[in-house]
């Protein structure tokens, strides 16, 4: 036991590395080694006097200057963390998902917060708002990029972005217009990927849709059941329907039973339909695109029913190819959970924009440490396994 967590601790180091660089001073750079370990650790509460005492100091201002007052930047330890998921987890048939999670607060100063719903809690709460990018391939799932949402009254506030630390460039943004910068940053950056998915906040924004379509970036987005679609020829009368009306114009044999993953109470059974949106089509190329409305339908209430648009190549579009990437989008609620619940995600206090910034950043970093090990670790039993078989 004793070497194995020696082994772990070393192996953090050697993540840490990764980051050193990003530290101009010594001290700064060594609290970011002791702030990981203290993020990793079993401390039930990852707030600034547990996590202090977990490292053996008598109070927390040591982390609050990391977080506060020391010379690093967030974004480019956020590059590093990117580049270490590609090189652990990246697959060219992975699946980037977009999702929200919210950090619910106390009072009106921490940057963003401010009344309004999440999913966190299933309501409407006093909390922070922010947009992810997570990537998911058969290694594990872990997080790319992070954004703070910034309520519209927030951003035209400038005496509450002052006190904030918000900087003079940031404005005010959509949730899909913050999705679509991380995106943009993650192709640009070569992030190997095959699929995009996103809950209806997301598959909602036409502006996203359109955008993933001129970068002929296949997706599998949710949209709400009153999103309008063509469902016939143009020159047709009554050719724009709501999903729902598409869904509920499928006749039953259009619907296959099929697994959308392992739940807790073993293989979570849905039908799904998958029919063929129609478009304007002018060139071969475009021809060789195809645009589909997927439907998703409960087993045991037939009047829960989720509904999704596909964007892919004409050739690989089936409900076979289709259904394991909207179910992807589950991968990214699980490592919420355990971002928030090992890793001290929704923990943070800081008040300020960049510090905000630096706890989620560091946070992504231990969640994907442990990702990584965890791909390692499957690999390792694949390989033994096969080794067992081969010999018998």
């Amino acid at each position: 036991m004793i070497e194995a967590a020696l082994a772990w601790d070393q192996e953090l180091t050697e993540m840490h590395g990764r980051i050193a660089s990003r530290f101009t001073r010594s001290e700064p750079r060594e609290r970011a080694l002791g702030y990981l370990r203290g993020l990793l650790s079993e401390v039930k509460r990852k707030n600034g006097w547990q996590m202090a005492e977990a490292l053996g100091e008598e109070s927390p201002y040591g982390t609050q200057r990391l977080l506060n007052g020391s010379q690093w930047d967030a974004d480019a330890v956020r590059d590093d963390l990117r580049d270490y998921i590609v090189e652990h987890l990246g697959s060219d048939d992975g699946v980037l998902i977009i999702d929200e999670t919210g950090f619910v607060k106390k009072g009106t100063e921490s940057v963003g917060v401010k009344r309004q719903y999440t999913g966190t809690t299933g309501k409407i709460d006093n909390c922070q708002i922010g947009v992810f990018l997570c990537q998911a391939t058969e290694s594990g799932a872990a997080f790319l990029d992070r954004k703070l949402y910034l309520p519209e009254e927030w951003a035209t506030d400038m005496e509450r972005r002052h006190k904030a630390g918000v900087p003079e460039e940031v404005e005010f943004a959509t949730k899909p217009k913050l999705a679509r910068q991380m995106l943009e940053r993650a192709f640009n950056e070569g992030v190997p990927r095959r699929w995009v998915t996103g809950d209806s906040v997301y598959g909602s924004s036409r502006t996203l849709r359109q955008w993933l379509e001129g970068r002929k970036q296949p997706f599998v987005l949710a949209v709400p059941s009153n999103e309008s679609l063509w469902a016939g020829p143009i020159w047709e009368e009554g050719q724009v329907q709501t999903a729902a009306e598409i869904a509920d114009g499928l006749p039953p044999k259009a619907f296959q039973r099929l697994s959308a993953g392992k739940g807790s109470k073993g293989e979570r059974l849905y039908e799904w339909a998958l029919t063929p949106l129609w478009r304007v089509q002018l060139t071969a190329e475009e021809q060789a695109w195809s645009h589909a409305l997927l439907v998703r339908r409960s087993t045991e209430d037939p009047e829960e029913i989720a509904y999704y648009v596909v964007f892919a190549p004409r050739k690989e579009v089936s409900l076979e190819s289709i259904v394991p990437v909207a179910s992807a989008r589950w991968r990214i609620e699980e490592g919420f959970e355990q971002a928030k619940g090992v890793c001290g995600l929704d923990e943070q206090e800081v008040r300020k924009y960049e510090a905000w910034y630096r706890h989620i950043t560091l946070s992504l970093l231990a969640h994907a440490f442990l990702a990584a090990v965890a791909a390692r670790e499957q690999k390792k039993g694949i390989q033994q396994t096969d080794r067992t078989s081969k010999t018998r």
